[in-house]
């Protein structure tokens, strides 16, 4: 079983900086577009952002302007630094792997919580 590894969640106040990072096995790494899923409480689960093999990056609406998502490759690892955090960006943020064919994730990691005070 394919195990993605988030870490850097936590409990910060509203305009504080949270650093999330995610290791992957690196057959899997290098083949993957590799992203973040966010899950707010009682809300359905929404995607933060992507970023290809070629460390090209794509972001959701609320992210953009706050969130960068980079990869380092020899490390095997993605980060999603999130600045100016907000109460609603309060969530599960989730690690995920995609083969650049298919529509939706293959992998999943089991996911760091991430809250934001007022």
């Amino acid at each position: 079983q394919v195990q993605l590894v988030e870490s850097g969640g936590g409990v910060v106040q509203s305009g504080d900086s949270l650093r999330l990072s995610c290791v992957a096995p690196g057959s899997l790494f290098n083949t993957s577009i590799m992203g973040w899923y966010r899950q707010p409480p009682g809300k359905e689960r929404e995607w933060v952002a992507s970023i290809t093999t070629r460390a090209f990056p794509v972001y959701a609406d609320f992210g953009k302007g706050r969130f960068t998502v980079s990869r380092d490759s020899a490390a095997n690892t993605i980060y999603l630094q999130m600045n100016s955090l907000k109460p609603e960006d309060t969530a599960v943020y989730y690690c995920v792997a995609r083969h650049p064919s298919s529509i939706r994730p293959d992998h999943w990691g089991q996911g760091t919580q991430v809250a934001v005070s007022s």
